[in-house]
C-alpha cells in the first residue's frame, strides 16, 4: 500500500499504535477505495439520482417544452447536485487518506478517524466470524463479529462498520479493493493462529486506543 509517511509520522508503523511484538508479521495493509466508500458509505448515487429527478420532474411541471426552457430550469438543480456529490467525494477521500486497516498474524487492526483518530486491535480469538460484502468491481466489505461483552460506539467507528448494526457494532474493514483476496488472507492467519497451541497464544483482549 502506498501513502505519504508525513500521514502517519507519529506512529512506530503505519496504522499502527506500537511496534508489533516479536514474532508478528503484518500480512497485508489497505485503505478503503475512495469512490466504492462514497457510493457504499455516503450514498452518492441516491444523492446524484435524487438530483436529477427533481431537475426532471420540475422541468416537466414549470417548461413550455422547449429545449432552452428545460436546460434553465433543470441548470441550477443539476448544478447543486454536482455540489453535493462533490461534498461527498471530499469526505470520502478524507475518510479514505486517514484510515489504514492491517491484517497481521495475530490479529486486525483499523486505524480510523480524520478528527479523532483511534485504533482498534481486534486479536483473532475475540473474532466470532467475518462475513465478506463483495461488490461486481471487486471491492467489498469485511465485518468482523465480535466476541464478548465490549461495545464499540457506531457513531465513533463510523463509516468503518458494518450498516445499520447498532446493537452490537461490527468494525469492518470497508469498501477495499480486492476484498476476496483480503478475505483469505484474513480467513488463513486466522485459522492459522487459532491452531496453535494455547500456550504459545497471546490472550489479548481487544483494544480501543485514542490518539
Amino acid at each position: 500500500m502506498s501513502q505519504h509517511h508525513d500521514d502517519f509520522a507519529t506512529e512506530p508503523l503505519p496504522g499502527l499504535p506500537a511496534k508489533p511484538p516479536r514474532g508478528e508479521e503484518i500480512l497485508w495493509q489497505g485503505r478503503p477505495a475512495i469512490l466504492s466508500l462514497a457510493r457504499d458509505a455516503l450514498g452518492l448515487n441516491w444523492v446524484a439520482g435524487y438530483f436529477v429527478v427533481l431537475a426532471l420532474w420540475r422541468a416537466s411541471v414549470v417548461s413550455d417544452g422547449s429545449i432552452g426552457m428545460i436546460i434553465a430550469i433543470m441548470l441550477p438543480y443539476l448544478a447543486m447536485g454536482v455540489v453535493a456529490c462533490g461534498i461527498l467525494l471530499l469526505i470520502a477521500t478524507v475518510q479514505a487518506r486517514s484510515t489504514v486497516y492491517t491484517i497481521t498474524t495475530a490479529r486486525v487492526a483499523l486505524r480510523v478517524g480524520a478528527a479523532l483518530t483511534v485504533t482498534l486491535n481486534v486479536p483473532f480469538k475475540q473474532i466470532g466470524s467475518a462475513s465478506l460484502d463483495l461488490r461486481r468491481s471487486g471491492s467489498g466489505t469485511i465485518a468482523l463479529q465480535t466476541l464478548g461483552d465490549t461495545r464499540l460506539s457506531y457513531l465513533v467507528c463510523w463509516p468503518h462498520v458494518r450498516p445499520w448494526r447498532m446493537g452490537k457494532t461490527q468494525p469492518a474493514l470497508r469498501c477495499i479493493p480486492d476484498a476476496a483476496r483480503v478475505a483469505k488472507i484474513l480467513g488463513d492467519a486466522a485459522e492459522t493462529r487459532l491452531n496453535e497451541p494455547v500456550l504459545t497464544r497471546a490472550d489479548a483482549g481487544m483494544v480501543l486506543a485514542a490518539e
